[in-house]
């Protein structure tokens, strides 16, 4: 495909249309006819999902945001291989579109599964170790919000070092993934300082809150 000086506002564009569809909403209301902004700690992403509708409703979520993330960049791929730049140009508008949808007032997830899939498809190694990160982290403490925190921040370090063997990546990728990175632990500020005051709550699977802290957490 030719490419032109329109071509990344494009991607961007559809990137981010793409990343804005509220999946965790409606499979709250189609599968527990549940409005998940109501309910538990707020959030529309999968580990409130799960913990309001059910888990099978969060994985599912969890699938479709991480799917959401990866089908952008691995278009752009497919359209215009050998240009990383605007595979992590998809997958910025991607993040951005879930965590800033247009449909409910820029008000939507933290972005985790969509860093998820946009990662798998961008490098895989580095999305793996991010992953393993954030499971230490989640089975040691039970803070999904700090393994979420863990994970991006540890992110601009494995791409950089898992990119390819012997080749650091390009400095669109790296700085990129930086963005990406500090967007997530940004939209997780509620729960940093939560964190600090010891009053985040630790994962759980029941459906209802154990306490009025609960409220915008992970």
């Amino acid at each position: 495909m030719e490419i032109t000086t329109s071509i990344p506002a494009i991607l961007f564009v559809a990137a981010y249309f793409c990343g804005s569809i509220p999946f965790g909403l409606l499979l709250g209301k189609l599968l527990g006819a549940t409005d998940v902004r109501k309910t538990g700690s707020g959030n529309i992403g999968a580990t409130n999902v799960a913990r309001s509708v059910g888990l099978s409703a969060g994985i599912l979520t969890l699938l479709l945001d991480a799917a959401k993330g990866g089908a952008p960049v691995w278009l752009a791929r497919h359209y215009f291989p050998g240009h990383a730049a605007f595979q992590i140009l998809a997958g910025l508008g991607a993040l951005v579109g879930h965590c800033f949808p247009v449909w409910l007032k820029f008000r939507g997830g933290k972005g985790v599964a969509t860093a998820a899939g946009v990662f798998l498809i961008l490098c895989w190694p580095a999305a793996l170790g991010a992953l393993l990160v954030f499971a230490l982290i989640v089975g040691f403490w039970r803070y999904v919000s700090l393994a979420s925190i863990s994970a991006a921040a540890a992110m601009p370090l494995l791409i950089y070092f898992l990119w390819a063997p012997h080749y650091a990546p390009p400095l669109a990728v790296s700085l990129g993934t930086l963005a990406g990175a500090i967007l997530i632990i940004y939209k997780h500020d509620a729960n940093l300082q939560r964190l600090v005051e010891g009053t985040e709550p630790k994962f759980s699977l029941s459906k209802t809150p154990t306490a009025p802290e609960e409220k915008n957490a992970e």
